[in-house]
């Protein structure tokens, strides 16, 4: 049994993540400032005695025992992460350095939750971990994608420094239960749009393409990622699925799929949208023998469901 920090813990998928590591009988500590995590995605763990939950917010330092550290604490919605941009680069940044100076001080390893972002408006396709990106400093995206550059930078400078053994993972669009409904991201808004018949919005003409992991994938990779006994895998690494689909195909299929009465609404496309978005997952699979096992259709009809009942 590992003394296990989940930072971020009562999130989309830190919850998940943290369902996962008790059910593998770790003694989970969930920290959250629930600015965007929410308590009740976590209440059926409260009561177990191998689960704790603090609200903290990691911009500040945490003084704990742990084993193991998982940061992904960072609001990763363009709608929340643009709400409050400083408050955004100061978690990705200042959290970063606090959950580092946590892991040297205690020996944790840890595992940093980057993102696709940092190759922002890619010019190769699909994008490899080799790719330094195409990214906007200085626009309204920049807070989140440049702030988690920045602490794959620093993630890697305590590598080099200090010896941290740290895992840095680059997470492309991950869906399922437990996203918020009103978080701007695809699935989830296109999911809402249609179970309410109303028209679903699609920026520029829906040909922008992207790639979409179930989260039970994505957390799979996280943990076999991070119990990896080699060392030197340090990443990045690629998780995400490279099934690809255009946005206008991802309209129609969800509007079949919830027997919707809605139209597609175009609406002219955001500053910065990046035309196209595909993992190569080949160190992964080299490395973790992981590769998706959800098919999109199998991942779709399960948020559904989830979607449906919490209206």
């Amino acid at each position: 049994m590992k003394r296990i920090l989940v930072t971020g813990g009562a999130g989309f998928l830190g919850s998940h993540l943290c369902d996962r590591l008790i059910e593998k009988g770790h003694e989970v500590i969930c920290v959250d400032n629930c600015y965007t995590g929410r308590k009740k995605n976590i209440y059926h763990l409260i009561q177990n005695p191998r689960f704790e939950f603090i609200r903290h917010d990691i911009t500040f330092p945490l003084y704990i025992e742990i084993d193991e550290i998982y940061n992904l604490a960072c609001p990763a919605s363009p709608v929340h992460y643009q709400h409050d941009p400083v408050q955004t680069l100061k978690t990705c940044v200042h959290g970063a350095i606090n959950m580092l100076g946590l892991a040297k001080r205690t020996g944790a390893k840890i595992f940093q939750a980057s993102t696709s972002e940092v190759y922002g408006d890619p010019a190769i396709h699909p994008q490899v971990e080799e790719y330094w990106g195409n990214v906007n400093p200085v626009g309204i995206r920049s807070c989140y994608d440049e702030g988690k550059r920045c602490a794959e930078t620093l993630f890697f400078d305590y590598y080099r420094q200090h010896r941290i053994n740290i895992r840095v993972a680059r997470i492309f669009n991950t869906y399922g239960p437990k996203m918020l409904p009103f978080d701007g991201r695809v699935i989830s808004s296109f999911i809402v749009q249609a179970l309410s018949n109303k028209p679903v919005t699609v920026f520029g003409d829906g040909s922008q393409s992207r790639s979409f992991c179930y989260v039970d994938d994505t957390v799979d990779a996280f943990i076999r990622f991070m119990g990896s006994e080699n060392n030197d895998l340090t990443g990045p690494l690629n998780i995400g699925n490279p099934n690809n689909f255009t946005i206008k195909e991802i309209a129609e299929k969800i509007i079949e799929m919830t027997g919707s009465k809605s139209v597609i609404e175009y609406k002219a496309i955001p500053e910065d949208d990046p035309r196209r978005r595909q993992p190569d997952i080949s160190l992964a699979q080299k490395n973790l023998g992981w590769e998706p096992v959800t098919d999109f259709e199998t991942g779709v009809k399960a948020t559904i469901s989830y979607f449906k009942s919490i209206k």
